[in-house]
């Protein structure tokens, strides 16, 4: 019998990729197909994003065209935590699950279309399937949330804390870089607060007795031989120890930390650490430990309550911090936030304005960073090659959020996707930057 093909629609953010890997995998072992259309799938699995109204409106979007299109549908992630709206909007579908419910959503496609494979013949590839290029993978590392930011529902959507066992991170990053991943991207809801939830449990990897906690697993994560990216930073007093391990080469020189605002009135009502002048200085102080440091950040502009000289505060503070790449979004309501009840609503159209003056602002600072970094030496990953041009990313660019490395083709130059390869920075844009070959890396 030809086993059943399934088609999937994957939404949202970087963790939401991995229960979508996580999900995809386990289809393949138990020897199902993906379609990648929906005529030739006997179903439709669409993992949706539910954090702001935008995400919502996709999610119902797809859900509608893979219903209309194939007619029979699953629904997974955050959004499947408003079970009864998906099933007022589109009472149709099979069945509807929340996030990270591997189980559940298998025992649906079970119910619908029984496995067929025999179970001892390998379908899987090493380091399982993955939606990214072969040479990087996000690797998460806990679910949940205990923050309780006003501002966000992600801890009603994923539940609270919950970290994976530190040798069981290991066992799957270990793998991936077996499989030819050359990037582990770590990411969860609250990267530094890992191991919180066990009271960094004492487990074992390899013989050796580890705590689970972020620092270690960092650390652990250094000796694997790939570059290590950490995501989603929330700024505790221990990531300086995070900082010290950039310095001494184990995890790469760039940190991303949600700042949110520079206002100490908004953070409180963001329900975020206050202490704006604090920040200042621990944003000087990794400077000091890692020279060579990144930092990352995103803000909200027009929350509740700001003013404009609480929107002054934000950029004087973005001034001050001089980060080298910043996201930034307009405030808007999330059905269920405590934000949605503070005064001081700020009006559409005076958001729009200030998020363009920030980044205005931010983008001057990003450009002369950009230009400073004109001759330097440095070590990049090859993301993908074209007729034109290489396109890859030093240390100080993310892949899908930052700019890249843009290189000039040379006759003999026999790069690939997922080649290191050093070079020098010989131009720069307002986002990317450009440079020539030094020397072949491995």
């Amino acid at each position: 019998m030809i086993n059943a093909k399934i088609g999937f629609i994957s939404l949202g953010c970087p963790k939401a990729t991995v229960d979508s890997e996580r999900i995809l995998t386990q289809l393949r072992a138990e020897g199902y197909l993906i379609s990648p259309n929906y005529e030739d799938a006997k179903l439709v699995v669409v993992n949706t994003c539910g954090f702001i109204d935008e995400a919502v409106e996709e999610s119902l979007e797809m859900i509608g065209e893979a219903l209309a299109e194939n007619g029979k549908v699953i629904v997974t992630g955050c959004l499947g935590a408003r079970g009864e709206m998906i099933k007022e909007n589109y009472p149709e579908v099979l069945a509807v699950t929340g996030a990270n419910a591997l189980d559940e959503v298998m025992a649906a496609i079970h119910a619908e279309l029984p496995p067929q494979h025999e179970p001892y013949i390998d379908l899987v590839p090493p380091g399982g399937i993955k939606l990214t290029p072969r040479h990087y993978a996000y690797l998460k590392i806990a679910e949940g949330c205990n923050q309780k930011c006003s501002f966000c529902i992600i801890p009603s959507l994923r539940g609270r804390l919950v970290s994976r066992p530190i040798g069981e991170v290991l066992d799957e990053a270990e793998q991936l870089v077996g499989a030819g991943v050359r990037e582990l991207l770590i990411v969860s809801q609250d990267t530094a607060a890992y191991g919180v939830d066990t009271q960094y449990r004492l487990d074992f990897w390899q013989g050796r007795p580890l705590k689970t906690r972020i620092v270690e697993l960092a650390r652990s994560l250094g000796n694997l031989g790939a570059w290590v990216r950490l995501h989603y930073v929330y700024p505790y007093p221990h990531v300086d120890q995070l900082v010290g391990l950039m310095a001494e080469g184990l995890v790469l020189p760039y940190l991303d930390v949600p700042l949110q605002h520079g206002s100490p009135t908004i953070l409180k009502a963001m329900r975020r650490p206050a202490d704006s002048e604090n920040m200042l200085r621990r944003i000087a102080h990794w400077r000091e430990l890692c020279p060579d440091i990144s930092l990352r950040s995103t803000f909200i502009v027009g929350f509740p309550g700001e003013t404009e000289a609480e929107f002054e505060k934000l950029l004087a503070f973005i001034e001050e911090a001089r980060l080298d790449r910043v996201g930034a979004f307009a405030y808007s309501p999330v059905e269920g936030a405590t934000a949605n009840a503070l005064p001081g609503a700020v009006a559409e159209e005076i958001k729009e304005e200030r998020l363009a003056r920030f980044m205005a602002v931010q983008s001057a600072i990003s450009a002369d960073k950009l230009q400073k970094r004109g001759g330097e030496s440095v070590m990049v990953l090859v993301d993908e090659v074209t007729p034109d041009a290489i396109y890859a990313r030093s240390a100080a660019e993310a892949p899908e959020i930052d700019g890249v490395v843009v290189i000039e083709k040379e006759e003999n130059l026999n790069l690939v996707q997922g080649d290191f390869v050093e070079v020098t920075i010989v131009g720069a844009g307002e986002h990317d930057l450009y440079a020539q070959v030094l020397s072949s890396g491995q």
